[in-house]
């Protein structure tokens, strides 16, 4: 790869153009393209597609490859654990690397209590397992959620995600036993109030004076679950005083917290797990995404309380916990720890903050700059006293973006949010270039 950007045909080239109408041919409209480019190879935090455009990458395949693609260290890692074990299954015979990321991960995940861990293969799977330990082990069927989260596209996480379009259209009907809340959303908070700590407050006593008193039975409650920051809603980080407010309301009423770190683990917030900035040791944590840098994996780790009992046989799957991406979880953490990634994102976010709200200043259309570390977001509206989303813009701004070689994604309640999800090992001038192609866009449209 040379120049980057470098777009040396409009986007979509045709070759990419072709691959995308076979795309459309032979796979299900169902499964969305968010960017019309086809990816032929891809290093650290630059992608080059079939046509010969090297594009910045600022979606990290939706906050995967925190570490960058194909970094070396993570291609030997796979490439070495391939010629040990690619498959036996966790339930057939056992083998190193489950057990050496099962102890890693207790060890990393908040919490100075005995736990222990589960590897699977996917977000969904992990919050599908998250429930069903709750379940087992309380003798509580009910689970309450957040309006406007996104837990995942199975059948129980996506009864727990709390947007419909485009997660749960025509789906229906979904799990029983799941009850949902509003989230202190505080750019929009549902109380009216324009104190973020306030409508931080109002959410937990909307919980216990409206959800507890009209929908469910605390008693008949196993667990509240909840994004360390709500990722596909629009990235939008809760108040400082919500989770310490929310595990003191689980404690009162013996309710389990399970907290969904699958977009937030592994340092995009500027600490390991996002739960770490409110300090609250949550029952049980959910992750994936860049847990493994690319790879098939994702993880529950939950107190020796919660799965020390669980019955033989209920856990697991056949690919769940695979040799590879074991190993490649390992040297993940191994990387993290020893260049203290999270540490370089901290600093990463507050200077991409500074520019974001730089931004905000200067263009009328963005309504709110939000998010920890470099985990941000801008909410694009019509008009900031009214706060009428606007789509479009976000639309438009996003498009222009990849004709300039910048891939960027959407979030949002109203689908009117970009936000950013850089590599966290990106080096600061490309960092730079596609922060001035950002700007670029919005001072175009907005």
């Amino acid at each position: 790869m040379t120049k980057v950007p470098n777009i040396v045909t409009p986007i979509p080239g045709p070759k990419s153009q072709e691959l995308i109408n076979q795309r459309n041919e032979y796979v299900p409209a169902g499964v969305y393209l968010v960017q019309p480019v086809t990816i032929a190879k891809s290093h650290g935090a630059v992608l080059e597609d079939v046509d010969g455009n090297t594009l910045i990458d600022f979606t990290s395949g939706i906050g995967v490859t925190s570490l960058g693609h194909c970094t070396n260290e993570i291609v030997e890692t796979i490439s070495d654990q391939a010629g040990k074990l690619i498959h036996s299954c966790i339930h057939v015979a056992n083998y190193k690397p489950y057990i050496d990321l099962a102890k890693k991960l207790c060890e990393i995940t908040p919490g100075t209590h005995k736990k222990r861990a589960l590897m699977l293969n996917s977000g969904s799977e992990a919050v599908e397992n998250a429930v069903k330990i709750v379940r087992q082990a309380t003798g509580r069927p009910n689970i309450i959620s957040f309006e406007n989260s996104f837990h995942g596209r199975t059948y129980m996480a996506m009864t727990l995600t709390g947007k419909v379009d485009p997660y749960k259209i025509g789906l229906g009907p979904f799990v029983p036993g799941v009850y949902f809340t509003p989230f202190p959303y505080a750019y929009r908070c549902p109380w009216g109030t324009t104190d973020k700590e306030e409508c931080g407050k109002m959410a937990i006593e909307h919980i216990k004076h409206s959800i507890f008193k009209t929908q469910v039975d605390p008693k008949t409650v196993g667990a509240i679950i909840v994004e360390g920051i709500q990722g596909e809603g629009g990235f939008i980080d809760p108040p400082k005083n919500f989770y310490p407010m929310l595990k003191e309301l689980c404690d009162h009423y013996d309710i389990k917290l399970i907290v969904d770190e699958v977009q937030t683990g592994f340092g995009r917030t500027g600490k390991m797990f996002a739960i770490e900035h409110y300090g609250v040791v949550p029952d049980v944590i959910t992750m994936a995404k860049a847990i493994a840098n690319g790879l098939p994996l994702s993880a529950v780790v939950a107190s020796e309380e919660l799965m020390g009992d669980i019955y033989p046989g209920s856990l697991g799957g056949t690919y769940g916990g695979n040799p590879i991406a074991c190993a490649t979880a390992l040297k993940v953490i191994e990387i993290m720890e020893r260049e203290k990634i999270p540490e370089r994102a901290e600093k990463m976010g507050k200077k991409l903050r500074k520019q974001l709200d730089e931004f905000k200043e200067k263009y009328p259309k963005i309504g709110d700059v939000r998010g920890l570390g470099p985990m941000l977001a801008l909410e694009f509206v019509k008009d900031r006293k009214t706060k009428e989303p606007d789509s479009e813009t976000s639309s438009a701004v996003m498009k222009e973006c990849l004709q300039n070689g910048l891939m960027t994604l959407k979030a949002g309640l109203y689908n009117n949010a970009i936000r950013l999800h850089p590599p966290l090992i990106i080096d600061d001038d490309l960092l730079e270039t596609g922060m001035d192609i950002l700007e670029k866009a919005i001072k175009k449209y907005a």
